[in-house]
């Protein structure tokens, strides 16, 4: 069988890659990634609750000190009640660059050639490293430096249409989660919390 990683977050997109592989008969290794954001403790507990239950646990990888004392809303939680956060304030600089290089390596150092991510094509809250072309840039990069690759299967999909293949996979999407604002419950006006609601309307899941 063959097997890969996944850079695994509790959100929906990933956590539908996840099932798509396992319907595909792939074994998966998934990747999560503590970096200091204020949600981590939901996301983890988020993880381990959505992922099919034939795949095995994720392994949790802590790069959080990079990010010490970021002034990102990411990684400093705001008080929803009194401050006024706006999509810059959630920007964590190069973050998606050094998931993918330690993905990257991490996956080379168990025997791992092949990279599954979660990415979407998306320009909100000033995610430039989450474009379709950006992704494209760094599965050239990483051909040139080492065996692994790289795979996104929704670069080009919407999240309504992310949605809509997570119905037909049997995805829990009620029990996902990718706010940005909110540490323990979805804030509903995030970018995220925004992208993900038009996109369950869109599909008409709700």
């Amino acid at each position: 069988m063959n097997k890969v990683m996944l850079m695994a977050s509790g959100g929906l997109d990933s956590t539908t890659v996840a099932y798509q592989l396992i319907s595909e008969g792939v074994s998966v290794y998934p990747l999560f990634f503590d970096y200091g954001q204020h949600c981590v403790e939901t996301e983890w507990e988020k993880v381990n609750e959505v992922l099919p239950p034939s795949m095995q646990k994720p392994e949790r990888v802590n790069i959080s000190d990079l990010f010490r004392g970021s002034s990102s809303r990411l990684i400093k939680e705001a008080d929803l009640w009194a401050d006024d956060v706006k999509d810059d304030d959630l920007y964590v600089p190069y973050r998606t660059t050094l998931f993918y290089a330690a993905a990257a390596a991490r996956a080379q150092t168990v025997g791992l050639t092949e990279v599954y991510t979660g990415f979407i094509n998306s320009n909100h809250a000033k995610e430039i490293d989450c474009t379709a072309e950006f992704m494209n840039k760094m599965e050239q990069l990483s051909e040139s430096i080492g065996p692994v690759r790289f795979f996104s299967p929704f670069r080009y999909s919407s999240k309504a249409e992310v949605a809509r293949r997570a119905v037909e996979l049997g995805v829990p999407i009620g029990r996902t989660y990718s706010c940005q604002a909110a540490s323990n419950f979805p804030c509903g006006a995030c970018p995220n919390c925004v992208e993900r609601l038009k996109a369950l309307v869109e599909a008409k899941l709700v």
